[in-house]
């Protein structure tokens, strides 16, 4: 296990957490605040990535797709709010997860008819191209680089939306007692279309910025979604900072996991052995994660009315 390569495999990892916190931090903002379990939410992040392929081909601009790209995802996701997801407030937590797996089903197969099943990419921006030095033998891509950087300063500034204005402590008394901020005369309606909208922009932001570097392709959110909710889990349904911590926990557990768990296995087991161990604990350590963090802290590591 050389330092280059753990390096590398530490980036790729806060690379991942920072899509997965884009992902998340809608997800628990409408899980919190609304108690609407929306399968449907990694779909966003999919036709994030595939607005911004339309929007390129239409302006030729990586910059300008990523402006249409997130204001078609906003205006999507307020699209479905009004259509479908509204309806689905006042119902059981079953009937929501019904519905809004249809509208994955829905969605999925509804891109294959526009696009092609075929898989799409982005171009990526001429002014992040290229690799950087960042430690001797550690070629690094400069998107990836901007990747994370875009992430932690969306982070930081979600901190500042909720922490610090208004509309935030809205979204903080509307997780924790959503009938009280009723009752004080806030139009809740209303709220859960903002919040609902704001989360799934973040979601289609993640897959505007991920379609450079990943395939595009139907179904591409589906397995983020469930990394997304081990997220929310762990960091404590309705916090944004628990999502944030939780999403680079997790994609460093996975990341890192996934590319030393079979080295070291190998370590007290034949190298046949390790083989087929090594892939089969890496891909249930965010699961053990999640399993002891419940254990300890069964609200998770930070609970909305902390977080």
């Amino acid at each position: 296990m050389s330092a280059t390569l753990l390096a590398v495999q530490t980036l790729n990892g806060l690379q991942l957490g920072i899509l997965l916190f884009l992902i998340a931090a809608g997800l628990t903002l409408v899980f919190g605040v609304m108690d609407f379990i929306n399968l449907a939410h990694g779909v966003q992040y999919m036709l994030g990535a595939y607005l911004a392929v339309a929007a390129y081909a239409l302006t030729g601009s990586f910059w300008g797709a990523l402006v249409l790209a997130l204001i078609g995802a906003l205006g999507l996701g307020l699209l479905l709010e009004l259509l479908v997801f509204r309806h689905l407030y006042d119902r059981d937590h079953l009937d929501q997860v019904l519905a809004t797996f249809g509208v994955i089903m829905f969605l999925n197969e509804g891109v294959k008819v526009v696009w092609g099943a075929a898989p799409l990419s982005l171009p990526m921006p001429d002014l992040l191209s290229g690799s950087i030095v960042l430690m001797d033998g550690l070629l690094y891509p400069v998107y990836r680089i901007a990747l994370i950087g875009a992430g932690l300063g969306v982070a930081l500034l979600l901190y500042v939306l909720v922490s610090r204005t208004r509309a935030g402590m809205l979204v903080r008394a509307g997780a924790t007692n959503p009938a009280m901020v009723g009752a004080l005369g806030v139009n809740i309606r209303r709220l859960f279309m903002l919040v609902f909208g704001f989360g799934t922009m973040l979601a289609g932001f993640a897959g505007i910025l991920a379609a450079p570097i990943l395939v595009v392709e139907p179904g591409m959110g589906d397995n983020l979604l469930i990394l997304a909710f081990v997220v929310i889990v762990i960091g404590g349904i309705g916090s944004i900072r628990g999502a944030f911590l939780a999403a680079l926990i997790v994609g460093l557990v996975d990341t890192l996991g996934r590319g030393f768990a079979t080295d070291i296995a190998k370590m007290v087991l034949s190298p046949s052995a390790a083989n087929d161990v090594g892939p089969a604990i890496a891909s249930m350590l965010i699961y053990v994660l999640m399993a002891g963090v419940l254990f300890f802290r069964p609200t998770g590591l930070f609970p909305a009315r902390s977080g």
